[in-house]
């Protein structure tokens, strides 16, 4: 990757490739999940957590690589189930189809999928029945073996006995010296015992190990989601601008405009409507609000029914209640808003003074003008309203109008004499 994040912490949709694979797992709802790393892989450690970890202390091949997880696995019976961190794209529902061919009799499982290019895969060498005989590497095989174009995804399922039973029987003799999971295969059928082959979409194998391959499998999965969102009947005004995290909620009836992004932790309700060129992140939209163009929502925002969020404006840590407006170009930040509030143009919360944040609360049916600042811990109570330009800086009782601002003061003729004056000057020094 050429980069110092470890290769499967690189994201995809807002999640690492490592968590991408971890969820597909864990809708399995498995025993038990390990994860393997290097011995000087503690950032994917944490990342893994809570899964166990085991450490392979030399990089042997594959095979190694599941070695190094059986004393984790230590006791257990049933199957295990090999999954590669760097493969994000593998779906659920695929993983289900391969267990589902060890309750069929099969002792071990494969997936597999016929790439466009077959060239560095390893090959799936099935008998007439189409029953599992071997994988061999592309270094290995054969011409007759390489013209083959069902080839291993690397996915297996096998019974825990059986695997680590066969693996310490693999042996090294081969093009990279290294201890193939795959030779398992050969080991099982020589015993008698049936492998099986399950085809897979070569979509969903796509290994990573290039930023260019990052990138296509990012847009793989932004494929998949905006016709999944589509599907479940949310109108994208132009699904190619629109980029989801890989755990967007949207419900039917809402409309995305074009350029918005999703980022981790957004939750939307139905019948909502995403303006263009909006940024999510962290945020809970209720049902009926408007939001944009060009707003910027982050985490923490909790926006209630019927709300609106208007161009320019930036909402943190706040919560609106029903019905409240922050139409224009404003900041609202660490701070909780009762129900048809309306903010406006250019209004700030001035939540942070250089060591701690602090909440500003506005009750129900508050006004505020334009302009204002509102300097926390402050509150504006139910129905008050605040005059343009002003800055609050203390409690606002209810119904009351708050003004910090200086008379005006008129100066008459002012304007006409200051305009001569410079002009004079300036013909004096021309």
């Amino acid at each position: 990757m050429k980069s110092p994040l470890p290769k499967v912490l690189h994201p995809v949709a807002g999640r690492t490739m490592l968590g991408h694979v971890l969820a597909a797992a864990r809708a399995l709802e498995p025993a038990r999940l390990v994860v393997v790393t290097r011995p000087d892989a503690e950032a994917i450690s944490r990342a893994a957590a809570p899964a166990d970890t085991a450490v392979q202390h030399e990089q042997r091949g594959t095979g190694h690589a599941v070695l190094a997880a059986a004393d984790a696995l230590k006791g257990f019976s049933g199957d295990v189930l090999i999954l590669y961190a760097d493969t994000p794209l593998l779906t659920v529902e695929t993983l289900r189809r391969v267990l589902a061919a060890r309750e069929t009799g099969a002792s071990v499982a494969v997936l597999g999928f016929h790439p466009a290019d077959p060239g560095p895969y390893g090959r799936l060498v099935t008998a007439e029945d189409g029953s599992l005989t071997g994988i061999v590497e592309a270094k290995d095989a054969t011409p007759d073996e390489a013209a083959i174009g069902f080839c291993n995804s690397g996915v297996m399922a096998a019974d825990a006995e059986t695997l680590f039973r066969l693996l310490p029987k693999v042996g090294s003799n081969n093009a990279k010296n290294e201890i193939y999971l795959t030779d398992v295969i050969a080991l099982a059928v020589g015993e008698g015992l049936r492998a099986a082959a399950v085809a897979g979409e070569a979509g969903e194998v796509l290994g990573v190990n290039s930023q260019a391959e990052l990138a296509e499998a990012e847009a793989a999965f932004q494929a998949r989601a905006r016709l999944a969102h589509m599907s479940a009947g949310v109108t994208l005004s132009d699904p190619s601008t629109t980029y989801f995290a890989a755990d967007t909620e949207i419900g039917p009836g809402t409309t995305i405009g074009q350029n918005v992004v999703f980022g981790p932790g957004v939750k939307i309700a139905e019948g909502v409507t995403i303006k263009p060129f909006s940024h999510l992140e962290g945020v809970r939209i209720a049902r009926g609000a408007v939001v944009g163009p060009f707003a910027r929502l982050r985490p923490g925002a909790v926006l209630g029914e019927d709300t609106h969020v208007g161009n320019f404006c930036e909402i943190k840590e706040a919560t609106l209640g029903k019905g409240t407006k922050v139409n224009h170009l404003s900041y609202i930040g660490d701070a909780t808003l009762g129900a048809g509030v309306n903010i406006g143009a250019g209004t700030i919360t001035c939540n942070y003074d250089g060591f701690f944040k602090y909440r500003t609360t506005i009750e129900d049916g508050v006004f505020i003008g334009s302009n204002a600042s509102l300097v926390a811990p402050v509150t504006v109570g139910r129905n008050a309203n605040t005059a343009a330009g002003s800055v609050i800086s203390k409690d606002v009782a209810p119904d009351a109008l708050a003004i910090t601002r200086p008379l005006q003061l008129e100066k008459a003729g002012w304007a006409a004499r200051f305009r001569a004056m410079m002009k004079a000057r300036k013909e004096k020094k021309d």
